[in-house]
């Protein structure tokens, strides 16, 4: 699988996390870089932090799926991180994420729980604790 775009192991070369593609230039290297994946054997390509026309005129021009992340709606399918999707980090929320469980509020209430619930002794309960009338 090809990876065109933001490449994140390369984001301090590309200028940070900033969208690719944006110039005529850029574009058609984006376009040429993956048409030399598909050719060179990929089976899929994502592309990453492009913009959604030139994701739209890469996808239609290769004939294995596009993959997109932060190119829009007309790539072949989605991907986003998990931790984005669960909003696990809400400081670091690129445009193209949208959050779909503010999961980090529910990880920290269900600490303070765990934590108030030790502190005040009603964890753990007897159904959550060994016996030796249970074991023997």
């Amino acid at each position: 699988m090809g990876h065109i775009g933001l490449t994140p192991q390369h984001i301090h070369a590309l200028g940070g996390y900033v969208v690719q593609g944006k110039t005529k230039t850029a574009k058609d290297r984006l376009l040429n870089d993956a048409l030399a994946i598909q050719d060179a054997g990929a089976y899929a390509l994502v592309l990453e932090c492009v913009p959604e026309e030139v994701a739209q005129e890469i996808t239609a021009r290769l004939h294995i799926p596009t993959i997109g992340i932060g190119a829009g709606k007309y790539c072949d399918g989605q991907i986003l991180v998990l931790y984005d999707l669960l909003d696990l980090n809400p400081e670091f929320r690129p445009k193209f994420v949208k959050q779909f469980l503010d999961g980090a509020a529910l990880i920290a209430n269900a600490c303070q729980t765990y934590v108030n619930e030790v502190n005040d002794k009603t964890f753990p309960e007897p159904k959550h604790t060994y016996h030796s009338k249970n074991t023997i």
